[in-house]
């Protein structure tokens, strides 16, 4: 059961920051609370497009999330076994990054991360 809710929360807080990729992907200018804040204001062309891609990751890696914990997909479960593991280390790498950012906003994205983080290690080791 803690699987299940951690999966839920998991999947609830990358939807937010799929939100905030396609916001950047738009031309909202948020580009400071993102990659280090080496684009203030709105994205360039070329990182709009990253965006994107990013939301698509995110997306993928929300999936492997929701069929570890079976609530999605779970004839998934052979490759998600090996694939949780990387998420974990994702969102271990993106904590430590979203800490150490020189941009001050984008450090908001830490606690996520952080969060995201628990939640993945917990649909893990269940």
């Amino acid at each position: 059961m803690p699987e299940h809710i951690s999966a839920v929360v998991f999947s609830i807080l990358t939807g937010i920051v799929i939100i905030f990729q396609g916001c950047l992907a738009a031309g909202v200018p948020w580009g400071e609370a993102s990659m280090g804040g080496r684009y203030p204001g709105k994205y360039p062309p070329k990182m709009r497009v990253v965006a994107i891609l990013n939301m698509f990751i995110l997306s993928f890696i929300a999936l492997i999330v929701l069929s570890e914990a079976e609530l999605l997909l779970s004839q998934f479960k052979t490759f998600t076994r090996i694939g949780i593991w990387f998420v974990v280390a994702f969102f271990g790498i993106s904590t430590f990054m979203n800490t150490i950012t020189p941009s001050k906003i984008e450090r908001i994205w830490a606690p996520v991360a952080l969060i995201q983080l628990i939640t993945s290690l917990i649909v893990a080791i269940n």
